[in-house]
């Protein structure tokens, strides 16, 4: 057995070598030379802290503390690069894996790499002298403004011309897998969650999420979209194309979302109950990813049922005609439908309609990007075996709505009133104010 003994003592040796090279190598001489050349690629600058080398478990190199673009767009907490050994020798050389860990992406990150994703015809095409045949990235981030979405992991292989040949994207927590297989020059996308948030405003929670498309190098289709929320359901399609900037459009159909909660992540302030069915068409263009809100475009009918409007009282308010105007309580309605238009942060609702047990309204709304309110609602209320129709001015803000009478109601009320008392008299008077003041309105 003392062959074996002196086998056992010179592999213990050799460990201890290995374990003890990285300390009698130095190479923070190679980072500007690492700086450079890949600044030149990326055409971006380029840091790097620090690099080592450890020949344990397999030998392979670790760069720490990248960092990337002007502004350290995109930064990386270390990346471990591992060989195929005997590939060095050859012209080609092999990089069985790539790690990745903490990596921190940025919006800026995101354009970066929307710029970089498109074809570059000045650049002439090289032949490859190095393959890499895995990447993988750990804890990695992307920080959206104030919004972070992660921590997720994800795995990446390469075919032999080193395209993606299948991708695996998934949140730590489980609740989010996305699979990414290609077909032909393309890629193709299968999304699938469950109990997840939608890590950017609006956070909107899904209860299912299933998403099936297609990613080229110049855009991304999504053609099927599903989702179930907040008691109700949602599908559609969407396309994403960065040739130009970036452009968004898609449609969605909605069906009995209950809008309590989305109402208020859609729009801070509003107060608004009830199953929500629409059929929205949206689309926005912009230079830069962090533009496309300010820029997006929406449309739709919409119908709302066996829902609560909070903070206003419409029928309160055309039955007592207060010159100061009337807010706070509440509107129920059976029916609530009508067109909504979005641009430039700015929501125009025309062709309203609200149908309850003692009221029926119609009218305009707009929503200015600072959260004012301007229209006019026609409100009918019954009152003493007669129906009204009184003209309402909007005013005040989204979190506290104002109504207050037309200066014609108010005058046709107080001849009604003085005519033949109050309640009656008021309600017709107010009912004839309206009638002429609609002689003028264009």
């Amino acid at each position: 057995m003392t062959w074996l003994k002196r086998t056992l003592l010179a592999l213990a040796v050799l460990i201890a070598l290995a374990a003890a090279l990285p300390f009698f190598i130095p190479l923070d001489d190679y980072i500007p030379r690492i700086e450079a050349e890949a600044s030149a690629r990326l055409r971006q600058p380029v840091s790097v802290e620090s690099i080592r080398f450890a020949a344990l478990p397999l030998p392979h190199v670790t760069i720490g503390g990248i960092a990337i673009g002007k502004g350290d767009d995109l930064r990386l907490g270390s990346v471990s690069v591992t060989p195929a050994l005997l590939s060095l020798l050859q012209s080609t050389r092999i990089i069985d894996s790539i790690e990745i860990d903490s990596p921190v992406v940025t919006r800026q990150a995101i354009d970066l790499l929307l710029a970089l994703a498109k074809s570059d015809p000045a650049r002439p095409p090289q032949a490859a002298t190095v393959r890499v045949l895995r990447i993988r990235v750990d804890n990695a981030v992307v920080r959206l403004d104030k919004t972070d979405f992660g921590p997720f992991d994800a795995q990446l292989g390469l075919d032999d011309e080193g395209r993606p040949a299948d991708a695996t994207v998934s949140t730590r927590d489980g609740k989010l897998k996305v699979l990414i297989k290609p077909d032909g020059a393309n890629y193709l996308i299968d999304v699938g969650a469950r109990a997840w948030t939608l890590p950017a405003a609006p956070a909107l929670l899904f209860d299912e999420l299933e998403i099936k498309g297609v990613a080229s190098r110049k855009d991304l289709r999504l053609d099927a979209i599903s989702a179930r929320l907040y008691g109700g359901t949602a599908t559609g399609k969407m396309r994403v194309d960065w040739q130009k900037g970036l452009r968004v459009n898609g449609d969605l159909d909605i069906s009995e979302l209950e809008l309590r909660q989305v109402a208020a992540m859609l729009s801070p302030g509003a107060r608004v109950s009830g199953r929500l069915s629409a059929k929205p068409t949206f689309s926005a263009a912009a230079p830069a990813a962090g533009q496309l809100a300010n820029a997006l475009r929406l449309e739709s009918d919409f119908r709302v049922r066996d829902g609560v409007l909070h903070g206003v009282d419409i029928q309160q308010a055309a039955t007592r005609l207060l010159k100061q105007g009337s807010s706070g309580g509440e509107t129920r309605f059976e029916h609530l439908s009508g067109h909504l238009q979005v641009a430039q942060g700015s929501r125009h609702f025309t062709q309203l309609k609200i149908a309850s047990g003692v009221l029926a309204a119609d009218g305009k709304l707009s929503i200015t990007p600072e959260k004012a309110l301007s229209g006019r609602i026609n409100a009918e209320v019954k009152a003493v075996g007669t129906s009204a129709r009184v003209p309402l001015n909007v005013g005040g803000t989204l979190g506290s709505p104002l109504l207050y009478p037309t200066g014609a109601s108010m005058a046709g009320a107080a001849v009604g009133t003085a005519i033949m008392g109050p309640g009656f008299g008021t309600s017709v008077g107010a009912k004839v104010g309206g009638w002429a003041e609609g002689l003028f309105e264009t």
